[in-house]
């Protein structure tokens, strides 16, 4: 499995969500977006850029989750299937590792738990780290 750290030091984690979840419907793949307060995020996806590019989604508590392919929740239960995880709000779950694939994104005051969450899985050999960075307005994977 994939986790990929995202250190938010430019940007807010509205502009770069919108970003990671169209990347991963590009690759046929469903995102649950997990925050423990998703309305900002809602509003980032109706209004990604370009203006033509609207990410359908919904709350995990709404009639139609099961057929979004982006889904808003403050857990880790898919209901659309989802098999990327995308946790916007800096906290590590575990339960991301039933995933294919995660996204940890996290701002310069959690990095200390960002570091502990890389040791732990960098020590258990289930999960291949990636660390990404923003240099000018681009992300480069770091070392």
């Amino acid at each position: 499995m994939q986790v990929d750290f995202y250190h938010l030091t430019r940007d807010p984690v509205e502009k770069l969500v919108p970003l990671l979840a169209s990347k991963s419907l590009d690759v046929g793949k469903r995102v649950l977006l997990v925050a423990e307060e998703g309305q900002a995020l809602s509003d980032a996806l109706w209004s990604a850029e370009p203006p033509t590019s609207f990410l359908a989604h919904d709350r995990a508590e709404s009639a139609a989750a099961t057929a979004q392919p982006i889904l808003i929740s403050d857990t880790c239960e898919a209901a659309n299937g989802a098999s990327y995880i995308i946790l916007a709000d800096g906290r590590w779950r575990d339960e991301a590792m039933a995933f294919e694939r995660a996204f940890l994104l996290f701002t310069a005051a959690q990095i200390d738990h960002a570091r502990s969450v890389w040791r732990q899985l960098t020590a258990s050999d289930v999960a291949t780290p990636r660390y990404w960075k923003q240099d000018g307005g681009r992300w480069v994977e770091g070392p």
